[in-house]
């Protein structure tokens, strides 16, 4: 990730107001600085005062491959010193309207008694004065752009700072993953099929076609020794139930084996799937022993939804992107009583999300779907949760977004990922507002609240997003 960043100011300014250049730069400097400890690449090309140093400036920042720009309004500039970046790069530009302190010294300028003194201090502060010119020529250029307002001891606005790098660094992840898809989709599921050249255009996701084929190709080949260090890893991961039969355990761990090398084959960074087969073959063998694995590679990083559902995958690394987690969900009941919704699924869920040990337990019966197998068990653990799903309307896609906590309070313990979730709008409102937006069955749920970086990221892919509150 490279991101550009300039300080922009009139080169007028510098003959007349002593010491004007060198604080302005320094404040720039500071800026950048934070930016530097976001672990991204910047390209600072300093400051910026002119329309022939603006095109210079472009260059450079071309020539590093910058990904999104800065640009540190630092006092008064003309909109022609800005506007040849922002067309030559092509990158949005996020413009930084931080003043050096949250209000003037008022006193001690007038004090002064110097006129041009006093003017040379307050241009310091003058970084608002650009803002409103710049906004109107990068609005008729249809340049997109964006604006944070803050000074430079203020906290909310070095945060804010740090929600813009993140979602970059999500925007650009994206732009280079790679979504394997295997099997098919869940027959009758219509809210779940997908235009995937709209999740291509959009993201920027490369989708790989997989075939089941290759996955038992694959299942065949794994040696004992690879099963026996795999069932190893699940005891080190998971609370194993001593209800799970040898013979399971070994099933599972071959096909997760299995798994991992179809992952690495075709550099996979997410995965959606369903498969049924034919009763008692070799496929219906496998796609009922693939929650152990696909649980481990969500819980590295590479997130994978059951049932086909690709909008939710593309969810799921989106929050894994933002190092939130991602685990697969739908809804599951309301409780009434307690004001609180509860979600889960039976399917791979992200194992360090969980509120203690993930447990690996044996179920009868895969509601819905053929076979038996193991399942994990699991509660999100308590504290602030960020609901994701990634939706396709009439007019393309477009994000929907909840901000809740995980709490306390009963579960079943069914074999399958299970929490309680309060809403601050009260959980009736909450579900309403949710399904009216029109998403698929399913939604990822990361920890923290990421409504900020979220809304960054939606306006960096060009596309809506909707929060509920």
């Amino acid at each position: 990730m490279t991101i550009g960043f300039f300080s922009a100011g009139l080169d007028t300014y510098w003959n007349q107001f002593q010491g004007l250049l060198d604080n302005l730069t320094s404040y720039g400097n500071e800026i950048a600085g934070w930016i530097r400890q976001e672990d991204v690449q910047v390209c600072n090309i300093g400051m910026v005062d002119s329309p022939a140093k603006a095109r210079e400036g472009a260059a450079r920042l071309k020539s590093a491959g910058a990904d999104i720009v800065f640009a540190h309004i630092a006092t008064y500039c003309l909109s022609s010193t800005i506007l040849p970046i922002a067309l030559e790069t092509g990158c949005p530009m996020i413009l930084l309207n931080i003043q050096p302190a949250p209000a003037i010294d008022y006193a001690t300028i007038n004090a002064l008694g110097d006129r041009g003194a006093m003017t040379g201090l307050w241009l310091e502060s003058c970084t608002a004065c650009s803002i409103p010119e710049i906004a109107g020529v990068f609005n008729g250029a249809g340049i997109r752009y964006d604006i944070v307002s803050g000074y430079l001891t203020d906290p909310a606005t070095r945060r804010e700072i740090s929600a813009w790098v993140s979602a970059a660094k999500v925007w650009k992840s994206l732009r280079g993953s790679r979504l394997g898809l295997l099997g098919h989709y869940y027959c009758g599921m219509v809210d779940v099929y997908t235009d995937l050249r709209r999740i291509s255009s959009t993201f920027g996701t490369h989708i790989d076609l997989l075939e089941m084929d290759e996955l038992a190709t694959l299942r065949k080949g794994v040696k004992a020794s690879e099963t026996e260090n795999k069932v190893k890893e699940f005891h080190r991961a998971f609370s194993v139930s001593e209800a799970c039969a040898p013979d399971e355990l070994e099933r599972a761990a071959r096909t997760s084996v299995a798994l991992d090398k179809l992952v690495a084959a075709h550099r996979l960074d997410a995965m959606a799937y369903y498969y049924e087969g034919a009763p008692g073959g070799e496929h219906e063998n496998i796609v009922t022993s693939v929650i152990a694995g696909n649980t481990l590679l969500t819980g590295r990083g590479i997130p994978v939804a059951g049932e086909y559902e690709v909008k939710n995958a593309v969810a799921m690394k989106i929050l894994s992107l933002l190092g939130a987690g991602g685990s697969f969900s739908e809804f599951y009941a309301m409780d009434f009583d307690s004001d609180v919704v509860l979600l889960g699924h039976d399917g791979p869920a992200h194992y360090l999300m969980a509120d203690g040990k993930v447990g690996l337990v044996p179920l009868p019966v895969y509601h819905g779907k053929p076979g038996k197998g193991l399942s994990i068990q699991m509660s999100v653990k308590e504290g602030d949760v960020t609901l994701l799903s990634v939706c396709e309307g009439k007019d393309g896609i477009f994000l929907l977004v909840a901000e809740g906590a995980a709490v306390p309070g009963e579960v079943l313990q069914i074999g399958n990922t299970n929490s309680r979730y309060s809403f601050p709008c009260g959980m009736r409102s909450f579900f309403d507002q949710w399904c009216k937006a029109g998403p698929s069955h399913h939604c990822a749920i990361g920890i923290g609240h990421r409504a900020e970086e979220l809304k960054k990221l939606s306006f960096l892919l060009g596309i809506k997003m909707i929060q509920v509150q």
